[in-house]
């Protein structure tokens, strides 16, 4: 039943769009205009009194240096003739004669010039002169590396492409583009490549994002929410980077690019939870100092995540767990404070929040002193107060600490929130419930898919082939295949016949 309701909401849906393109193609060029000219930046004018043309343009978001030097004057001379003729002798490549209203409103509307016959009701001549207002490409600020490229994305969505294309200039390399938002018309780009990437991901992709039913998209997190496989999780399902080069590598192994016109920020999937811990750095290194960063990372989300609900575990219910030597300084520290482990954790643990919240959203120069002169001053202050213990100061403050390892910014943000409930249930039970919401965590996380993908591969299912580059990265020499979760028709990367030492000329 619900299967043709659906059906039957999609069927009425289609039905009203074709009513409004039919009511907009019925529209008139002089009811079009009428309309834009309750906006005080719309320019109306005809271009003499001899002239028939009629010329309508948008100030704001129109090139007034291209409309004077390679439109105007070229008018002056053709003022007798027809749109054809005027057409061709403007010497801007992107001009075209168009008789639908709905079209010369959409080109309206992204800065192009109108001009019209009078008298005429149905057809204009539509010339390209929007102003490409863009900053220029900058350093990283979010995945900063030392070594490697210097490059990031920025707002222009054409400039992100050309950014792609310069590491991959190859013809295989397809851009699909489609337009998203019913107010804002938001330009998105779907980019991978041919022969490489599994259609089924392509397809799939390119169908949620034609299913998107709404009216504002303005930025590319936007779209990593409303095409998850999971709205309910707080995991994120696509990962969220600003370098170009990370881009083409993974365009290279057979995944998907969602660039959004006016996000500095690309989306690539299908993708797994390791993938979130790996930097692209790591690529820059050698391998052994790569895997261990790796390792590194892994162990600071865990303890991030349980080090404070153990510690809460450990003082509400198991106190024959601490050992001698270290239960006489826990009972020094904690003698006078009047809260609860629980309460005392909690308090601390917003603090730290506080204080990361004020650091982020001031000016960087003053967040910066906020962060470290706040939270000595804060610390200090609450351990001589007697409202906290020293030990768990310093298990929170290397709890922090641990998160910002975290190489993926909405991850960082996903492990600041589940350490919350850890806190809750170990409150409640004890090391039992930090079991009980470890395993909750863990069946979440085995049925989370990233579009259509599993999320806890190469571990579960278990791929072997694809661990060489998860928890620890191994050479390139070994990594010989692109990964099985993305399913690529063109598995093999280089054929290795293992790895040799280059020979030396020995001079007698």
């Amino acid at each position: 039943m619900g299967f043709f309701k659906s059906k039957l909401k999609r069927f009425n849906r289609d039905n009203k769009q074709k009513k409004n393109e039919n009511s907009e193609h019925e529209l008139r060029i002089d009811e079009l205009l009428h309309r834009c000219k309750e906006s005080t930046d719309f320019v109306s004018y005809r271009y003499s009194e001899s002239s028939p043309f009629y010329i309508h343009y948008y100030q704001t978001i129109v090139d007034i240096n291209i409309l004077h030097q390679y439109v105007l004057p070229y008018i002056k001379v053709n003022e007798s003739k027809t749109l054809f003729d005027l057409q061709q002798a403007i010497p801007i490549d992107n001009t075209e004669i168009i008789d639908n209203v709905h079209e010369i409103r959409d080109k309206l509307l992204t800065g192009c010039v109108v001009i019209e016959v009078k008298g005429s009701l149905q057809e204009a001549l539509v010339i390209s002169a929007a102003s490409l207002e863009k900053r220029p490409v900058s350093l990283p600020e979010v995945e900063y590396s030392v070594v490697g490229p210097k490059e990031a994305f920025v707002e222009s969505i054409d400039a992100n492409i050309n950014l792609v294309r310069k590491r991959l200039p190859i013809p295989d390399l397809i851009v699909e583009e489609v337009k998203v938002g019913s107010l804002t018309k938001t330009r998105v780009a779907v980019l991978y490549i041919e022969g490489v990437a599994d259609k089924e991901n392509v397809n799939t992709v390119l169908q949620r994002l034609n299913d998107i039913e709404f009216d504002q998209v303005v930025d590319s997190s936007f779209i990593n929410q409303i095409i998850s496989d999971n709205h309910k999780s707080p995991f994120p399902h696509l990962i969220d980077t600003e370098r170009p080069d990370r881009v083409a590598s993974v365009l290279a192994e057979g995944k998907i690019t969602i660039i959004v016109d006016g996000s500095p920020h690309a989306l690539t999937g299908p993708t797994t939870l390791v993938e979130f811990f790996s930097a692209f750095e790591d690529y820059f290194l050698s391998w052994h100092i790569a895997s261990i960063f790796r390792l590194v990372r892994l162990f600071a989300v865990f303890f991030s995540v349980l080090s404070t609900s153990l510690y809460v575990a450990v003082l509400t219910y198991h106190y024959e767990m601490i050992p001698e030597n270290l239960l006489n300084p826990l009972i020094a520290s904690r003698s006078g404070i009047p809260f609860p482990p629980i309460l005392e954790a909690i308090i601390l643990e917003l603090t730290i929040e506080l204080l990361r919240e004020a650091g982020a959203r001031l000016p960087t120069k003053i967040g910066q002193t906020i962060g470290i002169v706040g939270g000595i001053v804060i610390g200090t202050a609450a351990v001589q107060a007697g409202l906290t213990s020293n030990v768990l100061l310093i298990i929170v403050a290397l709890a922090a600490l641990a998160s910002f390892t975290t190489p993926v910014y909405q991850m960082g943000n996903t492990i600041r929130l589940i350490r919350f409930p850890f806190l809750i249930t170990a409150q409640l039970w004890g090391l039992l419930g930090v079991t009980f919401c470890f395993s909750y965590i863990l069946s979440h996380l085995l049925k989370m898919t990233s579009l259509g993908r599993p999320y806890l591969a190469p571990v579960y299912p278990l791929r072997l082939a694809d661990l060489r580059d998860s928890l620890f990265r191994l050479p390139f020499f070994m990594q010989t295949k692109r990964p099985l979760q993305v399913r690529s028709p063109f598995p093999a990367r280089f054929q290795s016949k293992g790895h040799k030492k280059p020979k030396r000329d020995i001079e007698d």
